[in-house]
């Protein structure tokens, strides 16, 4: 059983069946869909209030919003799952709970409770379970929470206001028809610099990468490889997704960097990697000349969990990483079968992994 506010009212949501929404859920997009309800606490006065869940999808704020004028915002990304046996269930929310903590931290915001934030999702992914897609249709809900000043501020300084939000929508799974590997270039642009902001989950971060982003597709490419803006030796990540590769031996080796954002997705891997399939894991620096050693590459991240890499383009040429030009190699397919297999409920899951919400 779950309770929640509503306009100062509170709702009791009991273990009643919800039929779920009219959706074509085989052929969902991954797209933005509203809900019914989202959730939203406001800081104000030096603290969080109660909360309540919302039916209004609108934002209304004050001209001169700290979010409006000096970007002070942030947010997280993860997804709602129903299992193989109809549970309603989160992969690992404490750790975006946690992320999003030291975000806000790193950005003059007041942190959102742990506890509250993760409360929180059960409140609006209860309210919403007509929304959860059915297990075996591919879909999950998305879960966004993002934080923002809401209080007006002209002069540069942090907001005096905040408001914290979740909102939810279903999405069909990010390969529809199946996989396609992605063609990167390796962009003459920096994503982030030593000492900044690259390691937090700012919103500001992404809007820096949109240009880049764009060039790139004009180019015919998917996604841009980002080098470290301090010596354009080692390779970062992309605009939005971790990298992880694989060596000709079976290891699996990912960037380490303080200015890579630290990805759960990949650090679920990695443990997959490890303790499941029994592979040889390594997190280091990578030259952007190792790449034509490695067999096979993926972007790592909760939309997609791995997409394949097919080629690189520098500027010295084309570099193909062979076991991704038509789909995913035999490593990367072993790590994205075990970690959705945990996700759905058809593997085992590590303690602490997953929370049942209904």
């Amino acid at each position: 059983m779950h309770e929640a506010r509503y306009n100062g009212v509170n709702i009791i949501f009991e273990g009643i069946r919800v039929e779920k929404k009219p959706i074509d859920w085989a052929n969902l997009g991954f797209g933005y869909i509203p809900t019914d309800w989202r959730y939203v606490s406001v800081y104000k006065d030096g603290v969080w209030d109660d909360g309540m869940l919302s039916d209004d999808p609108n934002v209304v704020m004050n001209e001169c919003a700290g979010a409006l004028q000096y970007a002070q915002t942030c947010f997280e990304g993860l997804k709602v799952y129903t299992t193989a046996d109809d549970r309603i269930v989160a992969f690992r929310p404490d750790l975006n709970a946690e992320r999003m903590y030291e975000t806000a931290e790193r950005l003059v915001m007041p942190p959102f409770p742990v506890d509250r934030f993760l409360s929180a999702l059960d409140e609006v992914v209860t309210a919403n379970k007509a929304f959860v897609p059915p297990y075996g249709s591919g879909a999950s809900l998305y879960i966004r929470p993002y934080m923002y000043g809401s209080g007006a501020i002209i002069g540069v300084a942090p907001a005096p206001e905040y408001t914290f939000r979740i909102i939810t929508t279903p999405v069909g799974p990010y390969f529809k028809g199946g996989v396609k590997p992605l063609r990167l270039l390796v962009s003459g642009y920096d994503r982030a610099a030593p000492n900044g902001t690259g390691h937090i989950k700012a919103g500001l971060n992404y809007a820096m990468s949109l240009y880049a982003g764009q060039e790139a597709k004009r180019q015919g490419f998917d996604e841009n490889m980002y080098l470290d803006s301090k010596t354009r030796t080692y390779i970062e990540e992309t605009g939005g997704a971790n990298f992880i590769f694989v060596t000709k031996d079976g290891k699996v080796v990912t960037p380490m960097s303080p200015t890579i954002l630290p990805s759960i997705t990949r650090r679920s891997l990695l443990h997959v990697a490890s303790e499941y399939l029994g592979l040889e894991v390594e997190e280091r620096k990578i030259v952007l000349r190792e790449l034509s050693e490695f067999v096979e590459g993926g972007l790592c991240g909760t939309a997609a969990v791995i997409s394949p890499i097919g080629s690189v383009t520098t500027k010295d040429g084309e570099i193909f990483l062979p076991s991704g030009m038509k789909q995913m190699g035999p490593v990367t397919k072993k790590l994205y079968d075990t970690l959705t297999g945990i996700q759905y409920g058809t593997i085992e899951a590590p303690e602490g992994w997953i929370r049942t919400i209904v």
